[in-house]
């Protein structure tokens, strides 16, 4: 069913995340032909395994930021460094909303099918939708999820449950453990995995957010997924001397970052970074002889734009381009693999401007703003003498187009202009 809704589209001059790697974890099984505009994989390698990156919030002008910022004009971030590049469109299809959410639209990169905000595996009618993890998993291969969000939070619930809103997220941490079963989850979101009054290996109340506190609905789901033999780990050296192959590694009461206005209580130092909890994905998936399916988020890029926090956002950007830099390398090494990243839609629409040398001329043009989305910055420049401010439209999501690379078997389906099904 789910190959019967998601192919035809590779079948006119469009193609989608969920359609190519449903292609390319598909074709193997003889499952697929590809035709009208595509070349056929008949008699092409397949992909065994496929990596998708989401830099949750991540436009275009923040992909610029980030370079800017970490390696300058001149330089290149792994996620710039593939061969193939493309442009994914991200509307919902929501009744009373045109710009869509992380969950809408983690579901359509997830499945293929659009639906309304909020939704998480399930259509604009809240009818189930498999997603290309589930589907993985059918063929026999690993599957993992990994951000520095909650493991529940909207992007990873889409690639491995289905509810009809995003907020059940102790409901969706039950949907892992017994439905969609990934081998590998690691990420943030204790909270929703102990019920009130049991605060894990993370102490309620902390300091830096006195509001996080264990509040799950579905009871001690820590040992629950112990019982299904999942290795639990809460730390970098837990993680590191974790052998299981399956693991499941919560770092943070919630996000693994506090997310508030530059200099305001503002902190982008994950525990575990994001390269070291991919390294360890993809090490620990690619035991599987059939090949495995990954998915890896950073969440902070999101957060910190809705904060018109620019420089946390580079902060995030770096951590989020190192990991791709682990997949990037095992790919090399590995040609089956399929490396995509995208975004699940735009936050903030920033701009990137020059540090303005006349501030006090009255002729200047004042375009900074107030408040929340006043000009931000200045910025140094890696390998310059130059500097520059940001300045941003909007603490909210927009409807702008995001940017995709991508590299290995079936990448080249993904230049040109697609929607995000």
């Amino acid at each position: 069913m789910f190959r019967s809704t998601i192919l035809p589209l590779l079948a006119g001059q469009k193609a989608a995340i969920a359609a190519v790697t449903t292609l390319a974890l598909t074709a193997g099984a003889g499952a697929v032909a590809v035709t009208s505009g595509f070349p056929s994989h008949q008699g092409r390698r397949p992909a065994k395994n496929v990596i998708v990156f989401v830099g949750d919030g991540m436009g275009t002008s923040h992909r610029l930021l980030i370079r800017y910022g970490n390696v300058g004009p001149e330089g290149k971030l792994a996620m710039d460094s593939m061969p193939v590049a493309g442009r994914s469109q991200t509307f919902p299809h929501d009744p009373e909303a045109f710009v869509s959410d992380s969950a809408a639209g983690g579901t359509a990169l997830a499945t293929g099918v659009k639906t309304y905000n909020g939704a998480i595996g399930v259509d604009e009618n809240g009818k189930r939708v498999t997603s290309v993890l589930e589907l993985a998993a059918r063929h026999g291969k690993a599957t993992g999820l990994v951000t520095t969000a909650q493991v529940t939070d909207a992007t990873p619930a889409s690639f491995g449950a289905h509810v009809l809103d995003r907020s059940q997220q102790s409901l969706i941490a039950r949907q892992f453990l017994e439905n969609s079963k990934p081998q590998v989850i690691l990420g943030g979101g204790e909270d929703k995995w102990y019920p009130p009054g049991n605060p894990g290996a993370f102490p309620d109340q902390p300091a830096e957010d006195p509001s996080e506190r264990s509040a799950g609905t579905e009871g001690n789901l820590v040992e629950r997924a112990k019982q299904l033999g999942y290795e639990y780990v809460t730390n970098t050296a837990e993680l590191k001397a974790a052998k299981s192959r399956k693991i499941l590694g919560l770092f943070a009461n919630e996000e693994m970052f506090q997310q508030r206005p530059e200099g305001k209580g503002d902190v982008y130092n994950p525990t575990v970074s994001l390269a070291d909890m991919t390294s360890k994905a993809i090490s620990t998936l690619a035991k599987d002889r059939d090949g495995f399916f990954l998915m890896v988020e950073e969440e902070g890029i999101d957060e910190m734009a809705h904060q018109s926090n620019a420089g946390q956002v580079i902060k995030a950007g770096k951590n989020l381009d190192s990991a791709v830099a682990v997949a990037v390398r095992y790919a090399k090494q590995h040609r089956d693999t399929l490396v995509i990243v995208v975004a699940d839609h735009e936050t903030g629409s920033l701009a990137i401007e020059d540090v303005p040398a006349l501030q006090d001329d009255p002729n200047y043009p004042n375009e900074s703003g107030e408040g929340r989305t006043s000009e931000d910055g200045p910025f140094s420049i890696p390998g310059t003498d130059k500097q520059f401010v940001v300045d941003w439209t909007t603490a909210n999501h927009t409807a702008e187009d995001v940017p995709v690379t991508a590299m290995g078997p079936g990448s080249e389906l993904l230049s040109g202009v697609y929607e995000n099904t």
